[in-house]
């Protein structure tokens, strides 16, 4: 039977043993993922009453990622990326279970959930980098633009499923029994990464020092123009837009005075809009045009950012979510696309762990200083300044983009080559 008639162009990935199993493994781990996160933010809350405990927790979590990824990506270039995977994955799995112990038995305190979220955030540092490279693995190349599309819209189908469940469990049962669900789920990728036949991928340059090998990456990852100039916009809106989760118990129960389930559900609209975003991506068997959609969507999503810190009504916040959610997700994911098209399998662990210190790793900043603005300020108006800021960030990228245009041209052509591929006539940055 040819291969196109077992699945739509859409989700033609899917004709990958692995890239299936990948898949249906992160997605069941992702939805108790996004439950535990909406748990543990509910449970501070709950705690302290604390917006700034908030940012804290968010810092807390995320900051090992920005210091220790870079880390990651030699270690993804040096190990066996899917033995790595198995031992990140089994790592968090054990985190989860101590989390869900403590606060069932009733002994959780502040201290507990700031330790535990650190030691995770470490984990995720070798964890994301290794992920991100090892995808690249699991499919051939033409169809690697599907693969991240379609994991994209596993990883917000996820975002859409964890926090309305989590909202559930929370309200009839409380938040331990989240954690326990989060460290079940996480035999259910293990499982997959166990089942996966993968063949020995060479590691070469393991003999040049980890500090030389991170070196090489930065330096690649600032020297490479259009490389550098995608990767500094996702770092602006890690930090200035993406907090507005972090924020939204205290805009569920404080500005809309909700509960856990208004906070669920506003979770679960923006991760509605980042579906969409994600499967908008997945009908694209190519990378023309899709700088443009960086830009656009950097700025239309702070655009929405602003009009929905006006709101004062839980429907309209949750509809304004969504459009949120769809812009940052083709923002982000289109930015891994053209990364992942441009960059050599070699550097590809340690470009994709700056992706990850741009992505997660400014996070953590960005959380803390969304928690300590809204004290001051208020909740709705730190959102609005970080939805101006990613406005002007949108605004100045497109204002470059001519100027990109040719050097992404070469190096996606350049990495076609040397997978053996025909080069395609593509003009990344442009319709």
């Amino acid at each position: 039977m040819p291969s196109d008639s077992k699945f739509p162009s859409a989700l033609r990935a899917l004709h990958s043993r692995n890239y299936r199993l990948f898949v249906v493994g992160q997605l069941i781990s992702l939805i108790g993922t996004w439950m535990q996160s909406v748990a543990q933010s509910w449970l501070i809350y709950r705690i302290t009453g604390s917006a700034a405990l908030l940012g804290l927790i968010g810092f807390a979590g995320q900051i090992p990622i920005f210091v220790l990824a870079p880390l990651g990506g030699v270690i993804a270039d040096r190990l066996n990326r899917h033995r790595v995977l198995i031992a990140t994955q089994s790592t968090m799995m054990v985190l989860a279970f101590v989390l869900a112990l403590l606060t069932l038995t009733g002994v959780v305190h502040e201290w507990h959930i700031f330790f535990l979220s650190a030691l995770l955030g470490i984990a995720n540092a070798f964890d994301i980098p290794t992920r991100q490279a090892f995808l690249a693995e699991t499919v051939s190349r033409e169809d690697i633009v599907n693969a991240i599309a379609l994991n994209s819209s596993m990883l917000n189908g996820a975002r859409i499923l964890g926090p309305a469940i989590a909202g559930l469990v929370v309200a009839a049962f409380g938040e331990g029994w989240c954690f326990l669900l989060n460290a079940i789920s996480y035999i259910a990728v293990i499982g997959a990464l166990w089942m996966m036949r993968v063949d020995a991928v060479p590691h070469p340059h393991a003999h040049v020092s980890a500090w030389d090998s991170i070196v090489e990456g930065f330096a690649y990852s600032w020297n490479t123009k259009p490389v550098r100039a995608l990767l500094l916009l996702l770092g602006l809106v890690s930090l200035m837009g993406m907090p507005y989760s972090v924020l939204m118990p205290v805009i569920a129960a404080g500005v809309l005075g909700g509960g856990p389930n208004a906070y669920g559900l506003l979770m679960s609209a923006s991760g509605v809009g980042a579906l969409a975003g994600a499967a908008l991506l997945m009908f694209r068997r190519h990378v023309r045009g899709l700088g443009r959609w960086v830009a656009v969507s950097a700025a239309s999503f702070g655009i929405t950012l602003v009009a929905f810190s006006f709101s004062r009504r839980l429907w309209l916040s949750a509809v304004l979510l969504v459009p949120a959610g769809f812009f940052m997700m083709v923002e982000m994911a289109a930015s891994n696309t053209l990364i992942q098209t441009m960059i050599p399998n070699r550097l590809r662990g340690r470009v994709m762990s700056v992706y990850s210190m741009m992505f997660m790793g400014m996070a953590p900043v960005g959380a803390l200083v969304a928690g300590a603005l809204a004290a001051p300020l208020g909740a709705p108006a730190t959102v609005a300044l970080g939805g101006a800021i990613c406005l002007g960030g949108g605004l100045l990228f497109a204002a470059g983009l001519p100027r990109l245009r040719g050097p992404a041209r070469e190096l996606i052509v350049a990495q076609q080559l040397a997978a053996g591929s025909p080069a395609e006539e593509v003009t990344p940055l442009q319709e």
